[in-house]
């Protein structure tokens, strides 16, 4: 069976997903990850994440695990290299990052054909836990190290005026129209020329 493993930190608690080539799922034969828990089968709750934000699924043809970019205005950061558009293959040690929300690909196991001889395989790898994040007073006024460079910005788009807001305006509402950003997508910001 073909596997992928992803690890990442949801606040402090270090969560690990296996990731099964035709596993049950909500869209079929894929895994969607985001923060939208109707839309997507792994869950993550981090702000600058979109509702639906990627897709992983296995490519028979090519024998390998892709991931599939689904929010083009706030792209994910695939081993340093942004992921507009389309997809691209995913291997083990690869780094993912959704908005500030850093993945890693810890392990893929992929079913070997039964014509290749078994001398070729090797055994598996020790599995590193990504380093655990360090954690100084008040969270709310930590700064969070970006990939990104230092003019670009994410901001919440308000499902009804449209309208860009910052993310200190989450639970407040838009600044705007007043209306909730709970359903917002998380979007890039375009930097001010």
């Amino acid at each position: 069976m073909n596997t992928l493993t992803l690890q990442w930190y949801d606040g402090s608690q270090l969560k690990t997903q296996t990731i099964h080539e035709q596993q049950p799922s909500k869209h079929f034969g894929t895994i969607r990850i985001g923060r939208d828990p109707f839309r997507c089968d792994i869950i993550l709750s981090h702000p600058t994440v979109s509702g639906l934000h990627v897709e992983i699924f296995f490519n028979p043809q090519q024998q390998s695990f892709f991931i599939r970019n689904l929010r083009e205005q706030n792209p994910p950061l695939i081993n340093g290299q942004r992921l507009t558009k389309g997809e691209i293959p995913l291997s083990e040690g690869s780094v993912i990052y959704l908005g500030q929300q850093e993945l890693k690909v810890i392990a893929v196991s992929l079913s070997v054909a039964s014509s290749i001889p078994p001398t070729i395989l090797t055994p598996p790898q020790p599995v590193t836990p990504l380093p655990r994040p360090q954690v100084q007073g008040n969270l709310q006024h930590q700064h969070l190290p970006t990939p990104l460079k230092s003019q670009e910005i994410y901001g919440l788009q308000c499902p009804r005026c449209q309208k860009i807001s910052s993310y200190n305006n989450l639970l407040l509402g838009c600044q705007y129209c007043g209306h909730s950003l709970q359903d917002a997508k998380s979007v890039l910001v375009p930097p001010n020329n």
